[in-house]
């Protein structure tokens, strides 16, 4: 059984995004079978695959709506083993569109349960908002993993964050866990980004990868190319460290 893994954390700008794209294609390289889904109405986990997303004739939000089968809005091979599920900004539109529907927290759930037989990873890549999607996000997953940028304002916004992932647990999804927080944006040459690393080790009591992301040039460049960052500088400081985050994903011993 494939596992299901939500990239969350309401605070914009903390390479969600990024790490979404390159865990999912540092599994890829690795021999796994993955699917990623958008569930960002931005769509640049969408983009950043390489995918025009203005060009789509169905996207995440129209299997969801069941304006199509998920064969007909699933892109195959967008790098090998590799698929996607891509987003519109139609999805913009979700709280509204989704208001009438009966269990509208579980639409993504109920849409992707057979997914996981056919998959080693589902990644998703959520909204940088505690809305309709990161919920249905959340309550399809069995993890949650959560990206911090090593600056001064990293713990805001997390408390929260924690406290949305315990009430979706007791509430919609009894399984579902935090598998860890990854450090990203981070600067060995800045005392800030190492006291942030510190801090947020004495201040939770999660699992925290050893991974650190660097800032990273090549990182954001990646993105305007269509390209993840293990095929754009495959030996680059990002790609590295990316390969490295799929490694501890791969081995995360609440799996083993």
């Amino acid at each position: 059984m494939g596992r299901i893994i939500a990239i969350a954390n309401q605070k914009g700008g903390v390479g969600k995004t990024t790490t979404s794209i390159n865990l999912a294609a540092c599994l890829a390289e690795k021999g796994k079978k993955v699917l990623a889904i958008d569930m960002d109405p931005q769509g640049n986990m969408t983009s950043g695959l390489g995918v025009d997303k203005n060009t789509l004739t169905y996207s995440v939000y129209d299997a969801m709506c069941g304006n199509c089968n998920l064969g007909e809005c699933m892109l195959v091979n967008v790098f090998n083993n590799l698929n996607l599920l891509p987003a519109s900004r139609e999805l913009a539109g979700a709280e509204v569109d989704f208001l009438d529907i009966e269990e509208k927290q579980y639409i993504l759930k109920k849409l992707i349960k057979n997914l996981r037989k056919k998959f080693d990873f589902i990644i998703i890549d959520c909204p940088p908002a505690l809305g309709i999607l990161t919920i249905n996000s959340m309550t399809a997953a069995d993890t949650v993993i959560v990206p911090i940028q090593c600056e001064f304002y990293a713990l805001d916004g997390l408390t929260q964050l924690l406290y949305t992932i315990d009430l979706i647990k007791k509430k919609l999804n009894k399984m579902l866990e935090i598998e860890g927080v990854v450090f990203t944006m981070y600067d060995a040459r800045n005392n800030l980004s190492q006291q942030v690393v510190e801090n947020v080790k004495e201040n939770l009591d999660q699992i925290i990868y050893k991974t650190l992301v660097p800032r990273n040039v090549r990182l954001a460049e990646a993105p305007s190319y269509g390209l993840p960052i293990n095929l754009y500088d495959t030996k680059c400081a990002g790609a590295e460290a990316y390969r490295a985050l799929a490694d501890e994903v791969i081995h995360n011993k609440l799996f083993l």
